[in-house]
């Protein structure tokens, strides 16, 4: 039998270049994210300086090879920026996310070297992607796609919609799955690289969303859309393959995202707990206190565990799809548990604006819907143990 890749006392440790990562991520998110959460989240829309800021530290490009001006990092990197800039806002933390699990793993597998040359370098710069496979009737189901992509000549017209896509409203290049033989099943689904502006190509409804609200989700229409043939990436009718390849290193991301949420929310419990005083001493002299504030930090360090294993596993090579299941169901889960302690620990100040676990609280819920509800992770655990 084989042995792990990583024994569990190591998942955790982080090497010291690893650990300079960490902690510039760190202070930048509690130096300049956590005084625009509100304002952004009110407003629904990220600051734009704060988007130039992200690429500015490279945090938008951060497995894109040096050559095309990213940081040539690991996906454990993009890991660690996510969960950092996660506990203190979640929206900011998914916008890094989609960039870099989804638009840029893509592309550095897929595409051939003009388009890398052409996109990693923009995406490392100064440009957002966006990752379009969900419609009104793919969500689960993620290959029922009615969006078309017909062939005329060296060209491909693309006719109609996409939903519920993440950083639609910032991006300008936009990975979007079409079916281009509706006969040949998942098999016709093919990805096409398609620019903001592009001629049958508009933005639709933005989505006015329980939480994560700075982070933008829109609706995508095509209207005889006519997209070059050497804009497909990979090739014609392995979108399939694309999509499940980049949605399984995706839900590693939204298990970083959850977890730096739930250690946010632990965290300004616990601060919360010292500070506010009831029969004369602080609330969290009282062992009931304690016990909730140490459950809930167990639950976290079970998360993390999960989440550092199927990131070490993808950077190892080794097979991680079972493991980015697993930790993408339990990170959600301890993510809306703690929220919601959290806010039970601020009592009634939890409850309204004025305080930070109330949104953490709020974007809790997307964890167990997007890129894989709870019962697809636990149908997928299922399927490779059983």
């Amino acid at each position: 039998m084989s042995q792990p890749a990583f024994q569990l006392a190591a998942l955790t440790h982080l090497s010291d270049d690893e650990r300079m990562f960490r902690d510039t991520v760190r202070s930048f998110a509690s130096a300049e994210i956590a005084p625009l959460v509100r304002s952004m989240d009110e407003a629904q829309q990220m600051d734009e300086r704060l988007l130039k800021q992200l690429f500015d530290l490279g945090l938008m490009g951060i497995e894109i090879p040096e050559r095309y001006g990213g940081s040539e990092g690991s996906f454990f990197e993009s890991i660690l920026a996510v969960e950092e800039i996660s506990s203190v806002d979640p929206a900011v933390g998914v916008l890094v996310d989609v960039q870099n699990t989804l638009c840029i793993n893509a592309l550095r597998r897929w595409a051939n070297e003009e388009q890398k040359k052409r996109y990693l370098s923009r995406l490392a710069k100064d440009t957002i992607g966006a990752y379009a496979l969900s419609e009104a009737t793919s969500g689960s189901d993620a290959f029922a796609l009615e969006t078309r992509a017909v062939r005329q000549g060296e060209n491909y017209v693309l006719n109609g919609q996409k939903l519920w896509i993440t950083n639609a409203k910032e991006a300008g290049i936009f990975i979007v799955f079409a079916t281009v033989d509706r006969s040949a099943g998942y098999k016709g689904i093919t990805a096409f690289l398609v620019e903001r502006g592009l001629p049958g190509f508009t933005l639709g409804r933005k989505e006015d969303k329980l939480g994560i609200r700075a982070s933008s989700t829109c609706e995508l229409i095509f209207r005889d859309c006519v997209v070059p043939g050497s804009q497909v990436l990979g090739e014609p009718g392995k979108g399939y393959k694309i999509a499940i390849e980049t949605l399984n290193e995706g839900r590693i991301g939204i298990g970083a995202q959850m977890l730096g949420l739930a250690q946010g929310a632990w965290q300004h419990a616990v601060r919360w707990a010292k500070k506010r005083k009831q029969f004369g001493k602080s609330i969290v002299e009282f062992q009931a206190m304690q016990f909730q504030l140490a459950e809930m930090a167990m639950e976290i360090e079970a998360a993390r565990l999960l989440v550092y294993n199927a990131a070490r596993l993808k950077d190892a090579g080794e097979e991680f799809l079972k493991e980015a299941a697993m930790a993408k169901y339990f990170a959600s889960q301890v993510a809306e548990r703690v929220a919601s302690l959290a806010v039970e620990v601020y009592g009634g100040s939890g409850f309204v604006k004025d305080y930070p676990v109330e949104k953490l609280y709020r974007d809790a819920k997307i964890g167990k819907i997007y890129e894989g509800t709870s019962f697809m992770q636990l149908a997928t655990i299922a399927k490779l143990m059983l």
